[in-house]
Protein backbone atom coordinates (compact mmCIF):
# COMPACT_ATOMS: atom_id res chain seq x y z
CA UNK A 1 0.00 0.00 0.00
CA UNK A 2 1.71 3.57 -1.17
CA UNK A 3 2.28 6.43 1.25
CA UNK A 4 0.17 9.66 0.83
CA UNK A 5 2.06 13.24 0.52
CA UNK A 6 0.54 16.08 2.13
CA UNK A 7 1.37 19.40 0.73
CA UNK A 8 -0.31 22.49 2.71
CA UNK A 9 -0.84 25.57 0.89
CA UNK A 10 -1.16 29.02 1.94
CA UNK A 11 -2.79 32.03 -0.67
CA UNK A 12 -2.11 35.68 -0.27
CA UNK A 13 -4.22 37.64 -2.40
CA UNK A 14 -7.51 36.00 -3.87
CA UNK A 15 -8.50 37.97 -6.55
CA UNK A 16 -8.57 38.23 -10.30
CA UNK A 17 -5.78 35.50 -10.87
CA UNK A 18 -6.70 33.63 -8.04
CA UNK A 19 -9.85 33.05 -9.62
CA UNK A 20 -8.60 32.18 -12.77
CA UNK A 21 -5.55 29.81 -12.05
CA UNK A 22 -4.52 28.76 -8.16
CA UNK A 23 -8.64 28.36 -7.58
CA UNK A 24 -8.55 25.60 -10.22
CA UNK A 25 -5.39 23.88 -10.14
CA UNK A 26 -6.35 23.46 -5.81
CA UNK A 27 -10.06 21.90 -7.35
CA UNK A 28 -8.29 19.81 -9.59
CA UNK A 29 -5.73 18.39 -6.97
CA UNK A 30 -8.46 17.77 -4.32
CA UNK A 31 -10.27 15.96 -6.80
CA UNK A 32 -7.64 13.80 -8.30
CA UNK A 33 -4.21 14.43 -6.15
CA UNK A 34 -0.71 14.05 -7.71
CA UNK A 35 1.20 11.07 -8.91
CA UNK A 36 4.74 10.68 -9.82
CA UNK A 37 7.32 7.93 -9.19
CA UNK A 38 9.57 10.26 -7.82
CA UNK A 39 7.05 11.56 -4.86
CA UNK A 40 4.33 9.07 -4.95
CA UNK A 41 0.87 9.92 -4.26
CA UNK A 42 0.15 13.43 -3.47
CA UNK A 43 -2.53 15.34 -2.09
CA UNK A 44 -2.63 18.94 -1.99
CA UNK A 45 -4.72 21.32 0.32
CA UNK A 46 -5.75 25.04 0.54
CA UNK A 47 -4.99 25.00 4.16
CA UNK A 48 -5.32 28.98 5.02
CA UNK A 49 -5.60 32.12 3.07
CA UNK A 50 -4.44 35.77 3.94
CA UNK A 51 -6.24 38.77 2.25
CA UNK A 52 -7.00 42.26 2.79
CA UNK A 53 -10.93 42.08 3.72
CA UNK A 54 -11.96 38.69 3.96
CA UNK A 55 -14.55 39.02 1.76
CA UNK A 56 -13.40 37.35 -1.64
CA UNK A 57 -12.56 34.51 0.83
CA UNK A 58 -15.95 34.24 1.99
CA UNK A 59 -17.49 34.15 -1.59
CA UNK A 60 -14.55 31.15 -2.69
CA UNK A 61 -16.04 28.93 0.11
CA UNK A 62 -19.97 29.69 -0.84
CA UNK A 63 -19.26 28.78 -4.24
CA UNK A 64 -16.77 26.23 -4.10
CA UNK A 65 -18.30 23.87 -1.58
CA UNK A 66 -16.25 21.09 -1.05
CA UNK A 67 -14.44 21.65 -4.18
CA UNK A 68 -11.98 22.94 -2.05
CA UNK A 69 -10.93 22.10 1.76
CA UNK A 70 -12.27 24.40 4.76
CA UNK A 71 -9.33 26.72 4.61
CA UNK A 72 -8.96 28.83 7.19
CA UNK A 73 -9.68 32.58 6.47
CA UNK A 74 -7.28 35.28 7.92
CA UNK A 75 -7.39 39.23 6.89
CA UNK A 76 -6.62 42.38 8.35
CA UNK A 77 -2.79 43.46 8.71
CA UNK A 78 -1.57 40.64 10.70
CA UNK A 79 -2.81 38.71 8.03
CA UNK A 80 0.10 36.55 6.24
CA UNK A 81 1.54 35.90 9.78
CA UNK A 82 -1.63 34.14 10.71
CA UNK A 83 -1.85 32.41 7.62
CA UNK A 84 1.88 31.21 8.13
CA UNK A 85 0.75 30.36 11.93
CA UNK A 86 -1.65 28.33 10.90
CA UNK A 87 0.66 25.67 9.11
CA UNK A 88 1.64 25.58 5.66
CA UNK A 89 4.44 23.76 3.51
CA UNK A 90 3.83 26.40 0.68
CA UNK A 91 2.72 29.62 0.16
CA UNK A 92 1.71 31.88 -3.02
CA UNK A 93 1.29 35.52 -3.41
CA UNK A 94 -0.78 36.63 -5.76
CA UNK A 95 -1.20 40.22 -4.82
CA UNK A 96 -0.57 43.65 -6.93
CA UNK A 97 3.21 44.01 -7.57
CA UNK A 98 4.20 46.61 -4.93
CA UNK A 99 2.80 44.53 -2.24
CA UNK A 100 4.56 41.45 -2.88
CA UNK A 101 8.06 42.19 -0.92
CA UNK A 102 6.67 42.35 2.51
CA UNK A 103 4.71 39.05 2.10
CA UNK A 104 7.06 36.78 0.42
CA UNK A 105 10.08 37.95 3.62
CA UNK A 106 7.76 36.80 5.69
CA UNK A 107 6.94 33.74 4.29
CA UNK A 108 10.32 32.94 3.72
CA UNK A 109 11.49 33.98 7.13
CA UNK A 110 9.20 31.48 8.27
CA UNK A 111 11.05 28.86 6.43
CA UNK A 112 7.70 28.27 4.08
CA UNK A 113 8.65 27.52 0.56
CA UNK A 114 7.29 30.13 -1.96
CA UNK A 115 5.81 30.63 -5.49
CA UNK A 116 4.82 34.77 -6.33
CA UNK A 117 3.28 35.88 -9.19
CA UNK A 118 5.39 37.89 -11.60
CA UNK A 119 6.72 40.82 -11.19
CA UNK A 120 8.54 38.97 -8.17
CA UNK A 121 9.77 42.49 -6.58
CA UNK A 122 10.45 45.83 -8.02
CA UNK A 123 14.07 46.58 -6.73
CA UNK A 124 17.26 44.27 -7.09
CA UNK A 125 17.62 45.20 -3.49
CA UNK A 126 14.49 43.40 -2.53
CA UNK A 127 15.44 40.25 -4.84
CA UNK A 128 19.10 40.18 -3.14
CA UNK A 129 17.15 39.95 0.45
CA UNK A 130 14.49 37.20 -0.39
CA UNK A 131 17.27 34.89 -2.26
CA UNK A 132 19.52 35.35 0.88
CA UNK A 133 16.70 34.07 3.05
CA UNK A 134 15.79 31.00 0.79
CA UNK A 135 19.08 30.30 0.71
CA UNK A 136 19.46 30.46 4.77
CA UNK A 137 16.32 28.59 5.43
CA UNK A 138 16.99 26.05 2.55
CA UNK A 139 13.89 26.35 0.79
CA UNK A 140 12.49 26.63 -2.59
CA UNK A 141 11.08 30.60 -4.34
CA UNK A 142 9.84 30.50 -7.40
CA UNK A 143 8.26 32.93 -9.83
CA UNK A 144 5.09 32.93 -11.85
CA UNK A 145 6.01 32.90 -15.64
CA UNK A 146 2.92 31.33 -17.18
CA UNK A 147 3.91 32.43 -20.90
CA UNK A 148 7.22 30.70 -20.47
CA UNK A 149 4.74 27.54 -20.78
CA UNK A 150 2.94 29.17 -23.86
CA UNK A 151 2.52 26.49 -26.68
CA UNK A 152 4.00 29.07 -29.00
CA UNK A 153 6.62 30.27 -27.13
CA UNK A 154 7.98 26.86 -26.12
CA UNK A 155 8.76 26.19 -30.04
CA UNK A 156 10.03 29.37 -30.55
CA UNK A 157 12.91 28.89 -27.68
CA UNK A 158 13.72 24.94 -28.54
CA UNK A 159 14.48 26.39 -32.61
CA UNK A 160 16.48 28.85 -30.82
CA UNK A 161 17.61 25.84 -28.41
CA UNK A 162 18.29 23.04 -31.36
CA UNK A 163 19.98 25.89 -33.14
CA UNK A 164 17.42 25.89 -36.33
CA UNK A 165 16.73 29.91 -35.62
CA UNK A 166 20.68 31.68 -35.44
CA UNK A 167 21.34 34.42 -33.24
CA UNK A 168 18.27 36.93 -32.61
CA UNK A 169 18.71 40.71 -34.02
CA UNK A 170 15.66 42.50 -32.76
CA UNK A 171 12.33 42.57 -31.43
CA UNK A 172 8.70 43.56 -30.44
CA UNK A 173 6.08 42.73 -28.15
CA UNK A 174 2.89 44.19 -27.28
CA UNK A 175 0.12 43.30 -24.60
CA UNK A 176 -2.85 45.28 -24.58
CA UNK A 177 -5.82 44.81 -21.94
CA UNK A 178 -9.16 45.90 -21.78
CA UNK A 179 -10.12 49.15 -19.51
CA UNK A 180 -11.88 47.21 -17.14
CA UNK A 181 -8.38 45.89 -15.91
CA UNK A 182 -7.43 49.51 -15.02
CA UNK A 183 -11.25 50.57 -13.87
CA UNK A 184 -12.51 47.80 -12.48
CA UNK A 185 -10.59 44.53 -11.31
CA UNK A 186 -7.23 46.80 -10.93
CA UNK A 187 -8.90 50.19 -9.68
CA UNK A 188 -8.35 49.86 -6.07
CA UNK A 189 -4.36 49.62 -6.84
CA UNK A 190 -3.53 51.02 -9.84
CA UNK A 191 -2.58 54.60 -8.43
CA UNK A 192 0.62 55.57 -9.13
CA UNK A 193 1.71 52.14 -10.86
CA UNK A 194 2.00 50.92 -14.79
CA UNK A 195 0.65 48.50 -16.69
CA UNK A 196 4.66 48.07 -18.62
CA UNK A 197 5.72 45.84 -14.78
CA UNK A 198 2.22 44.04 -14.61
CA UNK A 199 2.23 42.23 -17.99
CA UNK A 200 5.62 43.86 -19.94
CA UNK A 201 7.43 41.35 -17.58
CA UNK A 202 6.23 38.39 -18.73
CA UNK A 203 8.15 39.46 -22.63
CA UNK A 204 11.47 40.85 -20.41
CA UNK A 205 11.45 37.10 -19.19
CA UNK A 206 10.40 35.30 -22.28
CA UNK A 207 13.83 37.14 -23.80
CA UNK A 208 15.95 37.14 -21.28
CA UNK A 209 15.44 32.85 -20.74
CA UNK A 210 14.75 32.32 -24.91
CA UNK A 211 17.76 33.94 -26.10
CA UNK A 212 20.02 34.80 -23.43
CA UNK A 213 22.76 37.56 -23.16
CA UNK A 214 23.67 40.32 -21.36
CA UNK A 215 20.82 43.46 -20.25
CA UNK A 216 23.12 46.35 -21.48
CA UNK A 217 20.37 49.55 -21.73
CA UNK A 218 16.66 50.22 -20.96
CA UNK A 219 14.63 52.94 -21.86
CA UNK A 220 10.90 54.04 -21.42
CA UNK A 221 8.38 56.19 -22.26
CA UNK A 222 4.34 56.20 -21.77
CA UNK A 223 1.36 57.96 -22.03
CA UNK A 224 -1.06 59.22 -19.46
CA UNK A 225 -4.27 60.93 -18.55
CA UNK A 226 -7.39 58.51 -18.81
CA UNK A 227 -7.14 56.36 -15.56
CA UNK A 228 -5.21 59.02 -13.79
CA UNK A 229 -4.14 62.98 -14.39
CA UNK A 230 -2.21 63.52 -17.23
CA UNK A 231 0.82 64.69 -14.91
CA UNK A 232 0.50 62.38 -12.53
CA UNK A 233 2.03 58.97 -11.42
CA UNK A 234 -0.32 56.37 -12.83
CA UNK A 235 0.42 55.74 -17.04
CA UNK A 236 -2.31 54.18 -19.15
CA UNK A 237 0.52 52.58 -22.09
CA UNK A 238 4.05 52.74 -21.64
CA UNK A 239 6.57 51.29 -24.20
CA UNK A 240 10.27 50.24 -23.13
CA UNK A 241 13.25 49.15 -24.73
CA UNK A 242 16.04 46.90 -23.93
CA UNK A 243 19.54 46.76 -25.18
CA UNK A 244 21.04 42.98 -25.21
CA UNK A 245 24.36 42.11 -25.85
CA UNK A 246 25.69 38.46 -26.43
CA UNK A 247 29.11 36.93 -26.40
CA UNK A 248 30.23 37.95 -29.62
CA UNK A 249 29.55 41.48 -29.06
CA UNK A 250 26.51 41.97 -30.88
CA UNK A 251 23.44 43.58 -29.83
CA UNK A 252 19.48 43.23 -30.07
CA UNK A 253 16.92 45.70 -29.49
CA UNK A 254 13.49 44.59 -28.13
CA UNK A 255 10.71 47.41 -27.71
CA UNK A 256 7.68 46.13 -25.58
CA UNK A 257 4.37 48.03 -25.72
CA UNK A 258 1.78 47.50 -22.89
CA UNK A 259 -1.41 49.46 -21.82
CA UNK A 260 -4.34 48.83 -19.81
CA UNK A 261 -7.15 51.35 -21.53
CA UNK A 262 -8.12 48.72 -24.71
CA UNK A 263 -11.78 49.38 -25.53
CA UNK A 264 -14.00 47.14 -23.67
CA UNK A 265 -15.63 45.93 -26.80
CA UNK A 266 -12.21 44.66 -27.89
CA UNK A 267 -13.39 41.18 -29.35
CA UNK A 268 -10.43 39.70 -27.60
CA UNK A 269 -9.18 39.27 -23.66
CA UNK A 270 -6.13 41.20 -24.86
CA UNK A 271 -3.96 41.57 -28.09
CA UNK A 272 -0.74 39.94 -27.90
CA UNK A 273 1.66 39.69 -30.21
CA UNK A 274 5.39 39.08 -30.97
CA UNK A 275 7.63 39.25 -33.54
CA UNK A 276 11.47 38.38 -33.50
CA UNK A 277 14.22 39.06 -36.23
CA UNK A 278 17.22 36.28 -36.64
CA UNK A 279 20.03 36.27 -38.66
CA UNK A 280 18.72 33.68 -40.81
CA UNK A 281 14.86 33.67 -40.06
CA UNK A 282 11.90 35.39 -38.80
CA UNK A 283 9.17 34.20 -36.02
CA UNK A 284 5.52 36.21 -35.74
CA UNK A 285 3.29 34.97 -33.01
CA UNK A 286 -0.62 36.46 -32.11
CA UNK A 287 -2.33 35.34 -29.10
CA UNK A 288 -5.87 36.13 -31.34
CA UNK A 289 -4.68 35.10 -34.67
CA UNK A 290 -3.62 31.28 -33.66
CA UNK A 291 -7.35 31.13 -32.14
CA UNK A 292 -10.78 30.60 -33.13
CA UNK A 293 -13.37 33.62 -33.83
CA UNK A 294 -17.18 33.07 -32.30
CA UNK A 295 -20.06 35.60 -32.37
CA UNK A 296 -23.05 34.44 -29.86
CA UNK A 297 -25.78 37.27 -30.05
CA UNK A 298 -26.16 39.15 -26.73
CA UNK A 299 -23.24 37.70 -25.31
CA UNK A 300 -20.16 38.81 -27.47
CA UNK A 301 -18.15 40.56 -27.28
CA UNK A 302 -19.00 41.81 -23.33
CA UNK A 303 -20.15 39.16 -21.54
CA UNK A 304 -18.06 36.57 -24.22
CA UNK A 305 -15.34 37.48 -26.17
CA UNK A 306 -15.03 36.77 -30.17
CA UNK A 307 -11.07 35.63 -29.95
CA UNK A 308 -10.42 32.86 -26.85
CA UNK A 309 -7.49 32.11 -25.90
CA UNK A 310 -8.27 27.84 -25.02
CA UNK A 311 -4.68 27.55 -24.20
CA UNK A 312 -4.07 29.74 -21.05
CA UNK A 313 -7.27 28.85 -19.56
CA UNK A 314 -10.68 27.29 -21.05
CA UNK A 315 -13.10 25.24 -20.11
CA UNK A 316 -14.53 21.70 -22.22
CA UNK A 317 -16.73 19.23 -21.74
CA UNK A 318 -14.19 16.29 -22.32
CA UNK A 319 -14.77 13.39 -24.77
CA UNK A 320 -15.87 10.95 -22.13
CA UNK A 321 -18.35 13.77 -20.78
CA UNK A 322 -16.15 14.70 -17.44
CA UNK A 323 -16.15 18.91 -17.40
CA UNK A 324 -12.77 20.65 -17.06
CA UNK A 325 -10.97 24.02 -17.28
CA UNK A 326 -7.29 23.57 -18.09
CA UNK A 327 -4.07 25.60 -19.61
CA UNK A 328 -0.75 26.98 -19.40
CA UNK A 329 -2.09 29.01 -16.62
CA UNK A 330 -2.95 26.23 -14.79
CA UNK A 331 -0.36 24.30 -15.56
CA UNK A 332 2.65 26.27 -14.12
CA UNK A 333 1.39 26.12 -10.60
CA UNK A 334 0.95 22.15 -11.07
CA UNK A 335 4.58 21.97 -12.20
CA UNK A 336 5.82 24.29 -9.10
CA UNK A 337 4.21 22.02 -6.88
CA UNK A 338 6.01 18.52 -8.50
CA UNK A 339 9.22 20.27 -8.05
CA UNK A 340 8.49 21.03 -3.92
CA UNK A 341 6.87 17.47 -3.83
CA UNK A 342 10.28 16.15 -5.02
CA UNK A 343 12.52 18.12 -3.02
CA UNK A 344 10.43 17.19 -0.03
CA UNK A 345 9.38 13.53 -0.64
CA UNK A 346 11.51 12.55 -3.46
CA UNK A 347 14.19 10.32 -1.43
CA UNK A 348 16.05 10.35 1.85
CA UNK A 349 16.44 13.32 3.77
CA UNK A 350 20.60 13.01 3.75
CA UNK A 351 20.04 14.06 0.02
CA UNK A 352 17.16 16.66 0.30
CA UNK A 353 20.24 19.45 -0.17
CA UNK A 354 20.74 17.93 -3.53
CA UNK A 355 17.21 17.79 -4.65
CA UNK A 356 16.99 21.25 -3.70
CA UNK A 357 19.72 22.52 -5.43
CA UNK A 358 18.32 20.72 -8.39
CA UNK A 359 14.99 22.57 -8.04
CA UNK A 360 17.00 25.55 -7.60
CA UNK A 361 19.08 24.92 -10.95
CA UNK A 362 15.83 25.35 -12.73
CA UNK A 363 16.15 29.08 -14.75
CA UNK A 364 12.71 29.23 -15.89
CA UNK A 365 11.12 30.06 -12.55
CA UNK A 366 13.92 30.15 -9.57
CA UNK A 367 14.04 33.82 -7.85
CA UNK A 368 18.09 33.37 -8.03
CA UNK A 369 17.44 32.95 -11.89
CA UNK A 370 15.55 36.72 -11.93
CA UNK A 371 18.46 39.39 -11.74
CA UNK A 372 18.19 40.38 -15.05
CA UNK A 373 14.36 40.59 -15.21
CA UNK A 374 14.13 42.36 -11.87
CA UNK A 375 16.60 44.76 -13.09
CA UNK A 376 14.83 46.08 -15.99
CA UNK A 377 11.63 46.47 -14.13
CA UNK A 378 13.69 48.33 -11.30
CA UNK A 379 14.77 50.52 -14.78
CA UNK A 380 11.31 50.74 -15.80
CA UNK A 381 9.95 52.03 -12.52
CA UNK A 382 12.41 54.55 -11.66
CA UNK A 383 12.42 55.79 -15.35
CA UNK A 384 8.69 56.43 -15.43
CA UNK A 385 9.10 57.56 -11.66
CA UNK A 386 11.51 60.59 -13.40
CA UNK A 387 9.01 61.22 -16.34
CA UNK A 388 6.04 61.88 -13.54
CA UNK A 389 8.32 64.15 -11.46
CA UNK A 390 8.95 66.42 -14.97
CA UNK A 391 12.33 64.70 -15.82
CA UNK A 392 11.60 62.76 -19.26
CA UNK A 393 13.94 60.79 -21.62
CA UNK A 394 15.96 58.85 -18.67
CA UNK A 395 18.70 55.76 -19.70
CA UNK A 396 19.52 53.67 -17.33
CA UNK A 397 22.38 51.25 -18.14
CA UNK A 398 23.28 48.23 -16.45
CA UNK A 399 26.62 47.24 -14.71
CA UNK A 400 28.60 50.40 -16.17
CA UNK A 401 31.32 52.08 -14.71
CA UNK A 402 29.00 53.43 -12.18
CA UNK A 403 27.71 50.57 -10.79
CA UNK A 404 24.96 47.88 -11.17
CA UNK A 405 21.99 49.80 -12.36
CA UNK A 406 22.71 53.69 -12.93
CA UNK A 407 19.94 56.13 -14.09
CA UNK A 408 21.55 59.09 -15.93
CA UNK A 409 19.12 62.46 -17.21
CA UNK A 410 19.50 64.50 -19.93
CA UNK A 411 21.26 67.65 -18.99
CA UNK A 412 22.85 66.33 -15.39
CA UNK A 413 26.44 65.11 -15.45
CA UNK A 414 25.75 63.15 -12.10
CA UNK A 415 24.35 59.60 -12.69
CA UNK A 416 22.22 58.24 -10.30
CA UNK A 417 23.02 54.87 -8.78
CA UNK A 418 19.88 52.49 -8.46
CA UNK A 419 21.71 49.54 -7.51
CA UNK A 420 25.41 49.56 -6.11
CA UNK A 421 26.13 45.47 -6.61
CA UNK A 422 26.52 44.08 -10.08
CA UNK A 423 23.28 42.61 -11.65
Amino acid sequence: MSTRNTLRAGMVGMGMIFDETYRLFFENARASGLYDRMFGDLDVELTAVATRTGRRAEATKKSAGDRLADFQSFSGDDAVDKMLDAGVDFACVATPDDRHFEACKKILDAGVSLLVEKPSVLSLQQLDELVALAKEKQVLAKVVYHKLLDPDHKKVRTLVHDGVLKHVNSGYCTLLEPKQISGDQFSEWITGRNPGTYVAVHYIKLIDFSFGGRLKTVTATGQRGLVGPKDGPTWDSTQMRMIYEYDDGREAAFDIHTSWVTPDNFPGYVEQEVQFRFDNGLWNGHSRKRGVECTVEGKTPFEMKISMNNHYNGTFVEPWGDRSQRGYGVEVIERFVRELAAVKFGGPESEYAERLAAAQSLTYNDLSADRQTVAAVHALEAILEKAAAGEPDCVVRVNDSNGGLVLYRPGSAEPEVLYDGKV
